[in-house]
């Protein structure tokens, strides 16, 4: 549903809505519900609304590392980047040896890097690398901070490893020309 993997989106978020509202009719003020209609919202690209559930659901439970990495994640797509890594790094704090954790240093990291401080940025694109060697998306990014640095043997060798990972070639301005 999030993330592209089902064939009946529709379908599946009309059935979470449906359960969420048995949830919310039975205990409207648990701290999952709301995490997970955050969840649901966010599918819906109502970023805005979920940002709200997500912060909700912290209120109720102080120790959600999965809401707190969200709603930094959502404050950062909705424009509200210095927010986002405070969040991002509480949800380390609480959960530091979580399976997540690479995904939340790449988060960490795009923040910086759109941030132009490259040099943080590269710090923990390296770290989301070296905690989740395989995911391209991690090795394009840290390309384009090497990149941005002036890196470009560096660029090209991270680059070249995010095509490899991915399987489909990744355009650069020097293939669009």
């Amino acid at each position: 549903m999030l993330d592209g993997i089902s064939s009946t989106a529709a379908a599946d978020i009309a059935r979470a809505e449906g359960l969420l509202g048995q949830a919310f009719a039975i205990s409207p003020d648990t701290a999952l519900a709301h995490f997970v209609k955050g969840q649901v919202l966010r599918a819906q690209h109502r970023y805005a609304e979920a940002v709200l559930e997500y912060e909700t659901a912290i209120a109720l439970y102080r120790n959600s590392a999965g809401a707190f990495a969200n709603l930094g994640q959502w404050k950062l797509f909705t424009g509200s980047c210095a927010e986002a890594i405070p969040l991002v790094e509480q949800a380390i704090r609480l959960s530091p040896r979580d399976s997540r954790l690479g995904r939340w240093y790449l988060l960490i990291g795009t923040t910086h890097l759109l941030q132009s401080r490259t040099d943080e940025a590269i710090a923990w694109l390296e770290k989301a690398r070296t905690a989740n060697s395989a995911h391209p998306r991690v090795r394009r990014t840290l390309a384009a901070a090497y990149g941005l640095k002036g890196e470009t043997e560096r660029a090209a060798a991270e680059l070249a490893q995010a095509r490899r990972l991915s399987g489909a070639p990744i355009r650069t301005q020097a293939s669009l020309a």
